[in-house]
């Protein structure tokens, strides 16, 4: 992730305004703007985000920020634009480096940031780690900072119609994934959900991020330590596995993820 501060110079403020977050493996930009931001001083995108208290861009919004300030893919003579700065193919951050992020709408212009506000450093605590889906259609969300809530998933269909489909194929809900940054979440790779929405809708659990992974550190073991347990050998445990004895909760090409509690039980019996 590469880190540039936003400045407006046509606003009495030496600060910045926001800070502009570049995912190079994915192409993926996120703006997260001060906190002491308010709706006049804001980039005029971002206005009406500020005046509902939202100061996290979400991707597609912080995506038209960035090519509002760039030569757009479509220009006749892109090629030979390209070549001129060297460019081997059309990149947007390349683009937005060469003309320090300027355009003629507004004041605002970017610079490499060498460090991020704490209070930036704060909310991007609060972005998901991980998430699942459980069999009853619930989602549970696990967040950098160590909380985890349960989000009825048909609670976003108000503010996210696609959702109503996802929740008629469990292919679609099985796709669920963790977003850029832990910004939002993916269904699909296409029907995203923002963190803020998550936070917002999610009941918190008595549980944190930090017991959920030292359930899975000390009750989840693999092949070769099922058989230590068993004290079998590996073919004895695929046997028991093929009669069903032993149910895998992961299945692998050449490991098998196992509860111990379910190895441990077979071993008593």
């Amino acid at each position: 992730m590469k880190s540039y501060a936003i400045y407006d110079e046509d606003l009495n403020r030496t600060s910045a305004v926001g800070y502009l977050f570049y995912y190079e493996k994915s192409s993926s930009f996120i703006i997260e703007l001060c906190d002491d931001l308010n709706e006049w001083d804001a980039p005029l995108l971002f206005q009406n985000y500020v005046k509902r208290g939202i100061y996290t861009i979400s991707r597609d919004v912080s995506l038209m920020w960035v090519r509002e300030r760039v030569i757009p893919s479509g220009r006749q003579n892109i090629g030979s634009i390209l070549k001129n700065h060297k460019l081997k193919k059309y990149n947007e951050m390349s683009l937005l480096l060469l003309s320090r992020g300027k355009c003629i709408q507004d004041g605002c212009y970017i610079v490499q940031a060498e460090d991020i506000p704490e209070d930036i450093k704060e909310r991007m605590k609060k972005n998901v780690l991980d998430c699942f889906v459980t069999e009853g259609n619930q989602l549970v969300c696990m967040f950098k900072d160590n909380t985890v809530r349960v989000v009825d998933i048909e609670k976003l269909i108000e503010k996210y119609r696609d959702i109503s489909y996802v929740l008629k194929k469990k292919e679609l809900m099985d796709s669920v994934k963790v977003g850029v940054g832990g910004y939002s979440i993916l269904f699909n790779d296409s029907i995203e959900i923002q963190t803020y929405d998550l936070r917002k809708i999610g009941v918190l659990l008595p549980l944190s991020t930090k017991d959920f992974c030292n359930f899975i550190k000390k009750n989840v073991v693999d092949t070769s330590t099922a058989c230590d347990v068993l004290q079998c050998s590996r073919q004895n445990l695929s046997y028991l596995v093929n009669e069903r004895k032993i149910e895998p909760i992961i299945y692998g090409t050449k490991e098998n993820l196992y509860l111990k509690g379910e190895i441990e039980r077979v071993m008593n019996e």
